[in-house]
């Protein structure tokens, strides 16, 4: 056996900013798990869910679509224009998502190590290196295209676009912040969600401010120009534990 390293990596950003097309990229191009936090919100207020129905405690009955679903774009507009009311639905829903990421990289990990693993430190970083650290059988680097030959790393991306918001920095041995200019971000939005310039600018204010996300950054990529150029970045990341 040898030493096996988990690197965790945090996808985050800006509403807009271009988070699906590099997840989706570091899936396809790069073989990587992908733990999305937007499926896990989604399971949160399924049909029957005690969120959903603390939801609609909250706003009545009007805020189901016809076949009992969550109305969404309803629940946004009262959420992105009330503070209050925002912060009220991330407390029902931010500890469910969080228990989902525990539970789906421990399934990863025990999926690709034979060796149980002793999970109660999940979501801490080792001083020495800020990376966990577990044993790996040699043979898994070659079955299994999360690794990275020679080091034996188990690469998940998580992608939670309120990571810094909803305090799950832990999760993380590395976060990666995508960027993009104020003005391209809110021509994006306005374009992608059919958004006047004032409703996209509310849900932009809504996120902690981009500036300060990449502040706390340990990679940034900088997806104001073309996908070509960032998918160039993303590359170069993913390289360093390919030595």
């Amino acid at each position: 056996m040898s030493d096996g390293i988990v690197r965790l990596i945090g996808l985050t950003g800006g509403i807009a900013t271009g988070k699906t097309a590099i997840s989706n990229y570091l899936r396809d191009a790069c073989g990587f798990p992908i733990l999305d936090a937007d499926i896990y919100a989604r399971e949160a207020v399924n049909p029957g869910s005690p969120i959903l129905y603390s939801i609609v405690e909250r706003y009545g009955a009007a805020i189901l679509l016809p076949d009992g679903n969550l109305n969404r774009p309803e629940l946004g507009n009262i959420i992105f224009c009330n503070p209050a009311e925002r912060q009220w639905l991330e407390q029902q829903i931010h500890p469910y998502v969080r228990r989902r990421f525990v539970e789906e990289t421990q399934i990863c990990i025990a999926a690709s190590s034979p060796v149980s693993q002793d999970t109660q430190n999940l979501g801490t970083k080792t001083p020495e290196t800020g990376f966990f650290h577990q044993k790996l059988e040699p043979s898994i680097v070659e079955k299994n295209p999360g690794f990275c030959a020679p080091t034996d790393t188990l690469t998940l991306v998580l992608v939670v676009p309120l990571l810094f918001e909803a305090n799950m920095t832990d999760l993380c041995t590395e976060i990666w912040v995508v960027y993009c200019s104020p003005e391209v971000q809110l021509e994006r939005l306005m374009q992608r969600d059919g958004l006047s310039y004032d409703r996209a600018n509310a849900r932009i204010n809504a996120q902690l401010p981009l500036a300060q996300k990449c502040q706390q950054a340990d990679v940034i990529l900088d997806n104001s120009s073309t996908l070509d150029s960032v998918f160039v970045q993303v590359d170069v990341q993913v390289s360093r534990f390919e030595i």
